[in-house]
């Protein structure tokens, strides 16, 4: 029994969706992109969301609209996928990166304070696994009076915002909740993905849900990142074609990430279906639960609590008093029986490119333990409870093969 990571949901509702938009003769953004823009904000609370080609755009085009450059830093966690520091680095500023908590894999917010200097100008939180983070504290951090003193704004953005930004790297967490509102609703401006492996997928994608403070006009922000999405330009395609509207004009140099037809028209299919598709991924998160619960060796993921409820993106089991060569030989072992599991993720001072920057791994404790031990199991739709089984077994054979 072969048994993959992570397939996308591809059946034939999706095959006649994308169909039907090719035959439309409309494959680029187009009435398919606003129509899943409309629905995704009534899906999560906002009035303002624009799509994307992937969620690392969105965070690209919020530094760039706050106008964020050399000298500048962004707090981000040491434990994240690269793309979120990535764009710090990409546009001239640092990455302040932060450690994260012992029971889950969030930046730990009572580090924050410290890491805040002059040159602070945004924080990225990111809901790792789907799990989101402590959002109030984080806003409430930024907006008190000792933070918003020492807060320096040089772009016209800046001083509009009054304080530091809050950006929410959301990739993970479509459809989870915090104090009874969907992520999204929380941070200044949220970016989600739709990535091949995301829950909700448009293949590649992503989109922004902007919640500014009244100070900013959320709507008008959003224009600008869709001017921003098409090279600067003022006018998009389907404006474009409307009788006697090609005229244009570029305000300045923009980036190319916009979301097509053919990707929104999976995305509506999908966002469709989604509570389903919820539904089946906490089923898998109980059920892993329930077996793993019972072994001294096994730690759990936390996923919910008194106000917080993940989208159940990753199981991000670890594995107790496991050294990372055990647990690589672990997942070596399981991967001979056919079943695929992974790791999320290897902490940004691992990487090459964050050590030649001079960021040590030695400076976040927590992340290295929680590292060390982590195994990411399948989780996807079309997952069977037969392979449920399956993939528990395996891992429980593997894991006591190795540290028996």
């Amino acid at each position: 029994m072969k048994i993959p990571f992570s397939p996308p949901r591809i059946d034939d509702k999706t095959i006649e969706a994308v169909k039907e938009t090719l035959l439309s003769g409309w494959i680029t953004s187009g009435p398919k992109t606003a129509q899943f823009e409309e629905e995704l904000s009534n899906y999560i609370g906002v009035e303002n969301v624009l799509c994307l080609n992937s969620a690392t755009a969105g965070l690209q085009l919020a530094l760039e609209w706050l106008g964020i450059g050399k000298g500048d830093e962004v707090i981000v966690p040491c434990y994240t996928y690269c793309a979120t520091a990535n764009v710090v680095l990409q546009k001239g500023a640092k990455p302040i990166m932060i450690d994260i908590n012992q029971d889950d894999f969030n930046i730990n917010t009572n580090k924050i304070k410290e890491a805040i200097t002059k040159k602070t100008k945004a924080i990225i939180s990111v809901d790792i696994a789907g799990y989101p983070v402590d959002y109030d504290k984080i806003m409430e951090l930024i907006t008190s009076p000792e933070i918003t003193t020492l807060f320096n704004g040089e772009s016209d953005n800046q001083k509009k915002m009054g304080r530091i930004a809050f950006i929410s790297d959301a990739a993970h967490s479509i459809g989870a909740v915090y104090k009874g509102k969907k992520t999204g609703n929380h941070a200044d401006i949220s970016s989600f993905s739709f990535h091949a492996v995301k829950n909700l997928t448009t293949a590649e994608g992503g989109a922004v849900a902007f919640n500014l403070p009244n100070s900013l006009d959320n709507k008008k922000v959003k224009n600008h990142f869709k001017i921003l999405s098409l090279h600067g330009q003022t006018k998009d395609a389907l404006t474009k074609n409307k009788a006697g509207s090609w005229e244009y004009d570029v305000i300045q140099p923009g980036y190319k990430c916009n979301m097509t037809d053919i990707q929104a028209a999976i995305g509506l299919v999908e966002l469709n279906r989604y509570n389903q598709t919820l539904n089946r991924r906490k089923e898998i998160f109980k059920a892993y639960d329930d077996f793993f619960k019972k072994f001294d060796w096994a730690i759990t993921p936390k996923y919910e609590s008194t106000n917080k409820l993940t989208s159940y993106h990753l199981y991000m089991l670890r594995i107790n008093n496991c050294s990372k060569e055990k647990r690589n030989a672990i997942i070596e072992l399981i991967s001979s029986y056919d079943v695929a599991v992974n790791v999320h993720y290897k902490p940004l001072p691992l990487l090459t490119v964050y050590k030649n920057e001079g960021y040590k791994m030695s400076d976040f404790p927590q992340a290295n333990a929680n590292y060390e031990h982590e195994i990411s199991l399948p989780v996807y739709y079309d997952l069977t409870n037969e392979q449920i089984k399956r993939v528990v077994y395996v891992i429980k054979k593997a894991v006591e093969s190795i540290l028996c």
